[in-house]
């Protein structure tokens, strides 16, 4: 089919990510005030059923692709497996901080002051960042586009791919950048934190230690949070540090993590 095509199969993403967030937030945009409790809850939920429901039209109609080559596998191996995604999403971002403000680019928020208070609103925090971000992300980009490319492309360009699309979305995305250099940085950082996810999705053949290291990401970021001296230097070394926690996905490439990408390659290339 035409849909499963790379570059139709990329293209059908870029426009299902703006799509979910528009048609996702509609409801509670249109009908609820801003300052209501249940606006930003809602709001998050919304994006991630019209993430469910466009990446199964697009597979059921488009590509004619088999639901289960998503990765939404249901068994208790997906407990550990998003354990462990959030412990690798998270330790880069940890580490990349505490080098960033070694080198001087960055210096810690106090974290009395401002993280110990909001702690109690950690798992509500966490759960913003799953319906929001972290699962209609990966759905999409890791679990829909990931095994459409898998029945096209090698493994390496299939990595390559989906990072490097998932990377350019971000240049339109808010960030403390205000340089064009920073702004390329930006979206080399966010390149990198598709890779870590893309291994993740490899090794642990399911979705769910990809949604992990998304979620890891973000919570990295309010656990130890730094304020940016030289953002530029700060997104480097975080790049670096996502980048690595990818090869590390990677280099322990077990029997489970092959058998799960051959299985991937099977179902799309028998569902294209």
């Amino acid at each position: 089919m035409k849909a499963t095509h790379p570059v139709w199969a990329v293209l059908i993403s870029v426009v299902v990510m703006f799509a979910q967030i528009l048609l996702g937030t509609a409801p509670v945009t249109l009908l609820m005030d801003r300052r209501n409790v249940l606006y930003q809850p809602l709001g998050v939920l919304g994006i991630t059923l019209a993430s469910l429901l466009l990446v199964y039209l697009v597979r059921r109609f488009l590509g004619r692709q088999s639901w289960s080559g998503v990765g939404l596998t249901r068994s208790w191996s997906a407990v550990p497996e998003t354990l462990l995604g959030l412990l690798a999403g998270a330790v880069p971002v940890i580490a990349g901080n505490a080098v960033s403000v070694a080198l001087g680019a960055a210096t810690w928020v106090p974290w009395r002051e401002t993280v110990a208070p909001a702690l109690p609103l950690l798992p509500l925090v966490a759960a913003v960042i799953v319906l929001g971000q972290a699962f209609p992300e990966e759905l999409l980009w890791r679990g829909h586009l990931q095994d459409t490319l898998s029945g096209r492309l090698s493994p390496r360009a299939v990595l390559v791919v989906v990072s490097v699309g998932f990377g350019a979305l971000h240049i339109v995305s808010n960030s403390p950048a205000d340089t064009l250099a920073e702004r390329l940085l930006f979206v080399v950082t966010a390149t990198a934190l598709g890779f870590a996810c893309a291994a993740a999705r490899v090794r642990g053949g399911a979705l769910w230690m990809a949604v992990g290291v998304h979620t890891g990401f973000h919570l990295g970021h309010r656990l130890l949070p730094t304020q940016d001296l030289a953002y530029g230097v700060q997104l480097v070394v975080l790049a670096c540090a996502l980048t690595l926690t990818g090869l590390v996905l990677l280099a322990p490439f077990g029997r489970k993590g092959r058998q799960a990408e051959d299985g991937q390659g099977r179902i799309a290339t028998k569902s294209a």
